[in-house]
């Protein structure tokens, strides 16, 4: 698997535009994950009984604390930190992103079994540091059992071959930003990382459209156009009719009238992948601004977080982090960590070459993503 277009020179107002989209990604993800955190296994009647008849409107307490972000987003960020470290360690001659991201599944998968960092593993890099990530957030069984043992999951050897959860589509955004890549291996890697741990031709497909999805989006096109490019894209794959059909669900959903909770429930409950890549879609292309578009991907009965990440990763992405409403960025739980590891992952997409090539490197970037 090659870039293509990933040395190209950026000029300075297009590394600040691709940044926001970045921030804008990441932090839109985690906090359409923190508005559904708490309301995540609940009905919508149950939604409304306890917090009136609009549902959820702000952040509710969850883990103990508001703006408490899952599973959803300490495994994107991982993602993130795994297609770093592969770009950084292209420098030694070896170049296979999945392998590199599974390493960094792996690392997240250490987060949810140990009581906290090993400031001994220097390998492990400065997130895997991040104590705050060490927290059990409902994690998926699929996620976990996946990267149980070091057996990396493949298209021919996948993991969990029955399993099409939504632990595929919520961590998979990051693939999208892969802007200088092209659509066809955004998605291929997105699909190749996804069967890690969930082996069904739906878990692995809906995670490489919303990655195209993503890159149509970071890339200046509408939602409306992405949508398309990726169900191209899925056409030509073996397995893609549940996912083309949620996908041309969520598109004609936009045109049966006002948006509401009942229509966002005719898309499903989220739980599955293509479920929650429908629902995301649905949401985002209603969207009014960030915080309606949020709302409405969160109240429902089914998996809200998860929703409400994909949303908020495709309108971050849209509109940039200038966008995202400031007293829920405020709120959030990691938002240091957030925005740190988007603004490394833009650098190394725009500046790479300034940080590290074959035989020279900042010790600095190398501490913080080693090529072990």
């Amino acid at each position: 698997m090659t870039a293509s277009g990933g040395d190209a020179v950026w000029g300075r107002t297009e590394q600040q535009s691709f940044r926001s989209r970045v921030r804008g990604c990441l932090l839109g993800g985690a906090i359409g994950d923190a508005l559904g955190a708490g309301i995540e296994f609940d009905s919508l009647s149950d939604i409304r009984q306890k917090h009136g008849a609009a549902g959820v409107t702000d952040y509710v307490t969850a883990y103990g604390r508001r703006g408490a972000v899952t599973d959803d987003t300490q495994m994107t960020l991982f993602t993130v930190d795994g297609l770093i470290r592969a770009h950084v360690r292209r420098d030694t001659g070896a170049w296979h992103p999945p392998t590199d991201v599974h390493a960094a599944y792996r690392r997240w998968a250490a987060t949810q079994r140990d009581w906290g960092p090993d400031l001994r593993k220097k390998e492990d890099g400065w997130l895997a540091r991040e104590e705050w990530l060490y927290a059990r957030r409902a994690p998926g069984n699929a996620c976990l059992s996946g990267l149980s043992d070091e057996r990396m999951g493949t298209l021919d050897a996948p993991k969990n071959p029955e399993s099409k959860g939504c632990g595929t589509v919520m961590r998979s955004a990051p693939f999208g930003l892969l802007v200088g890549w092209e659509p066809q291996l955004v998605f291929q890697l997105a699909v190749e990382c996804a069967a890690q741990t969930h082996g069904h031709p739906t878990g692995y497909l809906a995670a490489g459209a919303f990655a195209a999805i993503v890159h149509a989006t970071a890339r200046g096109d509408n939602l409306d156009n992405a949508v398309q490019k990726a169900l191209v894209q899925l056409a030509t794959r073996p397995g893609h009719d549940e996912t083309t059909q949620a996908l041309k669900r969520a598109v004609g959903a936009v045109r049966q009238g006002m948006p509401s909770a009942e229509r966002v429930e005719s898309l499903g409950e989220g739980w599955t992948a293509e479920e929650a890549l429908s629902i995301g879609v649905y949401c985002a292309l209603v969207a009014e601004d960030l915080r309606h578009g949020l709302l409405l991907a969160v109240n429902h009965s089914g998996d809200s977080d998860s929703t409400g990440s994909v949303c908020g990763n495709l309108l971050g992405t849209i509109h940039g982090e200038t966008a995202l409403p400031p007293d829920w960025v405020a709120e959030l739980e990691g938002r240091a960590t957030v925005l740190e590891l988007a603004d490394d992952f833009a650098m190394e997409m725009t500046q790479g070459p300034a940080l590290h090539a074959p035989g020279q490197a900042s010790p600095a970037w190398l501490e913080r993503y080693p090529r072990a």
